[in-house]
């Protein structure tokens, strides 16, 4: 007679699935409107000649917010809390502010994005962002961090239809193969779209966001190995869907036989649609299913993140476990972002200038978010603490992913 499974394996795995999510979560936020605009511009000028470095930042982003993870689980305390205690107020403060601005930033571009879906279809951008305030503003105020978390994952699993249609444009192998290689190092242009990608890859609120969730859910060092599955499928999936974007308007573009920029989110809906019909296309890239799933997410995680950041700086109270009578600072700065973003979005910028913008912004921030984040994982507890060789691998891989976004970023902008 044979004996039972134990239950330990079963309980592991279980254990496993419920950490999921912060890491998947961050990771689809990852790939927002403004990233969705920098992945359709690059492959719109320069073909798949900017595919490689989407793939090559895969380990990056995994190795960086892998040291995140680790800073959550081990001391249970949020980003801007840990710089505060390790540095002082006025580092805090420093580290802090950087990330505001990032978080306008990246919320400006995801209004824009979903004003821009809007008018697709003849809705009015007042009509389309007062309807984003309202539900995102509702989802948080009744909700719970799982109940959040579980509506992220959802609106981000919408983003995954970039693949299908990737795959429905047909790219030509031996092009994709010539161009892989073929990267113009020396035109400032490609430059300043290179650094766009890495900073649309590597944002300010992803280091914060993925910390404080991890905090929030309670995830201890027992579930770090999960929690590091967690980042790493999240790593993979969101270049992927970078990667679909740009493969999509290479391939149209290049078979209509122009690489003119794209300017508005119409012409870049405009760019698949000779592939799979005007109204599918449409429909695809936005009906809920591409930019709105991209956009969405990345709103609800970058306005928690300001929200939170704040608390954690100021003292208040800044989790969703508190009711908003409880916490009535926290809610008033997650309501008072998503208005202010919507009105300034509600001035007319031009999506795409403003969506690359924001990227090479966050490549010009990266020294001060990842130089804290390198410096907090240095003193971790010593089991904890990075080993010589992946210490040296996590330090190499900053120090040149920092160089290259600044250089690619001040060459691209005084070109």
């Amino acid at each position: 007679m044979s004996l039972p499974l134990p239950a330990r394996p079963s309980r592991w795995w279980l254990r496993a699935l419920a950490v999921v999510g912060p890491g998947v979560v961050v990771m689809l936020a990852d790939t927002d409107a403004g990233s969705v605009i920098t992945a359709a511009q690059s492959g719109a000028q320069w073909g798949y000649r900017l595919l490689l470095p989407q793939l090559l930042l895969i380990p990056v982003l995994f190795i960086i917010q892998e040291l995140t993870v680790r800073l959550g689980v081990v001391t249970g305390k949020g980003h801007g809390d840990l710089i505060k205690h390790h540095f002082g107020l006025r580092w805090a403060w420093l580290s802090v502010g950087t990330l505001m601005l990032a978080c306008l930033g990246a919320l400006l571009s995801e209004m824009s994005g979903l004003a821009g879906v809007g008018l697709m279809y003849g809705i009015p951008s007042w009509l389309t962002l007062t309807v984003v305030v309202v539900g995102l503003s509702w989802m948080v105020y009744t909700g719970s961090y799982l109940s959040v978390e579980r509506v992220a994952l959802l609106l981000g699993a919408f983003e995954l239809v970039f693949l299908v249609v990737a795959w429905r444009a047909h790219p030509d192998v031996a092009t994709v193969r010539a161009q892989l290689v073929d990267m113009p190092l020396g035109n400032h242009d490609y430059l300043f779209l290179l650094s766009a990608n890495i900073g649309a890859v590597i944002m300010p609120w992803m280091v914060f966001y993925q910390q404080s969730a991890v905090v929030e859910k309670r995830l201890g060092p027992g579930d770090l190995r999960a929690a590091r599955w967690d980042t790493a499928i999240g790593a993979v999936l969101t270049q992927l869907i970078m990667s679909a974007v740009l493969i999509v308007t290479g391939a149209t573009l290049a078979r209509s036989g122009s690489n003119r920029p794209l300017d508005t989110v119409q012409q870049i809906g405009d760019a698949i649609t000779p592939f799979l019909g005007v109204q599918s296309g449409k429909l695809l890239f936005g009906m809920g299913m591409g930019m709105v799933g991209a956009a969405l997410v990345a709103a609800i995680v970058v306005t928690l993140t300001a929200a939170r950041a704040l608390g954690e700086i100021l003292g208040y109270r800044h989790t969703l476990e508190h009711k908003p009578r409880e916490a009535p600072w926290f809610y008033a700065t997650y309501t008072l972002v998503l208005i202010a973003a919507a009105f300034i979005t509600g001035s007319g910028a031009n999506l795409v200038s403003l969506g690359v913008g924001v990227q090479v912004m966050n490549a010009l921030l990266l020294p001060i978010v990842l130089g804290f984040l390198y410096l907090l994982a240095r003193r971790l507890p010593e089991s904890y603490r990075l080993g010589k060789g992946y210490g040296w691998v996590a330090c190499m891989l900053i120090v040149v992913t920092v160089g290259l976004g600044l250089y690619s970023g001040i060459a691209g902008m005084f070109s």
